[in-house]
């Protein structure tokens, strides 16, 4: 099912159906993920990988490169190999740099949690990936301890003693035996288009190609400074800020979380020339008053991404900031790129469009109603060799999102205008709440559960300070106190799952076959605000 390696053909610019990418092709190396984003520290020496944001403690590429290679010996020493899942629970900090390339350099596979999940829900994910150790922040010490218990994993904590010392050990590029094309480097979670969360099944190959085929368009340099402060554990964080970062020898500075003022204060004081930000952030930016308290002038390129920002928002974030916001598009399966806007190009990107298809990369846009390929707008079908392997342990779920040659199905609808893209709707059901997925019928099965319940059905609606909030819908049983119900939902998932809204109605609209027509409350939803 892996459509891997440079395109044998690009199809030619204006084809209706399949589009290849305007750019050239790159060259993929058979190395592993390591070897590419570390390959050169030892080289890099004395300049600076990693700040810790709040602190200001650095850490150099030479000691990157030592601290990668005593953590890839001590989780060796622990069992890990080639096949293996760790299980990586952290707050953005300079250590989780170390344990995911030590995990990676050992031959074993990262599955990242975000450190809000409740036990129930990590300890599901731990299960399902069959992690072996779980790595945990300081901080998540506690919770780590009864998830490994849970789970059945040994515990590590990255405390002060995290990864201890390995002296004269050089890099661990490649264990023997690794096969990039094959062997997973990442097993981030992700609803994909529908459902509860499923295991991508990323390997060397899948993320390396993505990151090379970022390079030439987004030219990331050892002039340039980061900010990590969106969570590493997405993989918008994991490969694009932090992975292509480094691998350009860029600097990463580090924030445990994000606050408007401590983001300002980073970019003034380390010169931030890059911003990578999400739809809710940017909108947080625009409205602070605490922007005119800084100097941002290094800031000269900024990217939004994990779900469309507005052009309304974008252009005022532009009048503040001095610089353009672009777009980029793509999701977990994907490594995460499908489409991006060329920096040396962005003044030619369509306003509100997320740019043209990346290199080695095939595109089509698939009608919602027919089934057919459509010139203009469909959902974005993508393949390319950033494409994942598939859902761990899940062919039904496979089958349903990656087609027998290769073509990953989105579940996002887009117009093309040219050669560039705009993402108009979504024929998945997933809740985007500042950038991160909630799925509806994983809060409906919750709310099932509850005795008052007789019926549901989650629906996104417009919020201000999320982009998208779930609202539920609900059939009662005996009068319910919305307020009450929506705390019992809080107790039991993550605060980004947590419903924002509850609305008593007689009927749950469905079709014929059963299937929640979600579409009817969306548009009834929208009525209602249009008529305020």
């Amino acid at each position: 099912m892996e459509h891997d390696g440079p395109l044998s053909r690009l199809p030619a610019m204006g084809d209706p159906v399949v589009q290849g990418s305007p750019f050239p092709p790159v060259e993929i190396p058979d190395v592993s993920l390591t070897e590419h984003v570390l390959g050169a520290a030892e080289r890099r020496g004395e300049s600076v990988a990693l700040v810790e944001g709040t602190t200001g403690a650095s850490t150099t590429y030479r000691a990157l490169s030592e601290q990668v290679a005593a953590a890839a010996t001590t989780l060796a020493e622990l069992g890990v190999g080639l096949g293996d899942v760790v299980g990586l629970m952290s707050h953005n900090q300079p250590a989780f740099v170390s344990a995911f390339h030590g995990v990676v350099a050992a031959g074993g596979a990262v599955t990242t949690l975000n450190p809000v999940l409740t036990v129930g829900e990590a300890t599901s994910q731990l299960r399902d990936a069959r992690a072996r150790l779980l790595l945990v922040d300081e901080p998540s010490a506690d919770k780590g301890a009864q998830l490994a218990s849970e789970a059945g994993a040994v515990l590590v904590v990255l405390d002060e003693g995290w990864p201890g010392e390995c002296a004269g050990a050089g890099l661990p590029i490649r264990p023997g035996g690794l096969d990039p094309s094959r062997a997973l480097a990442a097993l981030p979670y992700s609803s994909g288009t529908t459902g509860r969360a499923k295991g991508v099944m990323l390997t060397h190959r899948n993320l390396v190609a993505n990151l090379v085929q970022f390079a030439p368009h987004w030219r990331y340099s050892d002039e340039d400074v980061v900010c990590a402060a969106l969570p590493l554990f997405h993989i918008y964080g994991m490969n694009v800020i932090m992975n292509l970062s480094l691998a350009s020898g860029a600097t990463i500075v580090t924030l445990p979380r994000f606050t408007v003022t401590e983001f300002l204060g980073v970019i003034e004081r380390y010169g931030v020339t890059r911003l990578h930000l999400v739809p809710p952030v940017v909108l947080q930016l625009v409205q602070s008053p605490e922007v005119e308290r800084f100097d941002l002038s290094s800031v000269r390129w900024a990217v939004s991404a994990a779900a469309p920002l507005d052009a309304e928002l974008a252009r005022r974030f532009e009048d503040r900031f001095g610089v353009p916001v672009v777009q980029g598009y793509g999701m977990t399966e994907a490594s995460p790129g499908t489409h991006l806007i060329d920096e040396a190009n962005q003044a030619n990107a369509p306003q509100g469009s997320v740019g043209w298809v990346m290199p080695n990369t095939e595109c089509r846009l698939v009608s919602t109603e027919t089934g057919e390929d459509s010139p203009q707008e469909g959902e974005v079908w993508v393949r390319g060799p950033q494409v994942m392997r598939g859902y761990l342990h899940n062919p039904e779920a496979t089958a349903a999102t990656l087609t027998d040659d290769g073509w990953l199905k989105t579940g996002d609808v887009a117009r093309r205008e040219g050669d560039a893209y705009f993402i108009v709707d979504r024929v998945k059901e997933l809740i985007k709440y500042k950038g991160y997925q909630v799925p509806p019928a994983e809060l409906e099965a919750l709310l099932l559960t509850h005795p008052s319940v007789e019926d549901v059905a989650v629906v996104p609606v417009p919020d201000e300070a999320g982009g998208e909030a779930p609202k539920a819908f609900v059939v009662a049983r005996e009068p319910i106190d919305p307020e009450a119900l929506m705390a019992w939902v809080a107790e039991r998932v993550a605060p980004y799952k947590r419903v924002r809204a509850i609305e008593c109605i007689d009927e749950i609209p469905k079709s014929p076959s059963g299937k929640i027509l979600r579409r009817v409350l969306r548009d009834r939803e929208r009525d209602k605000a249009a008529n305020r």
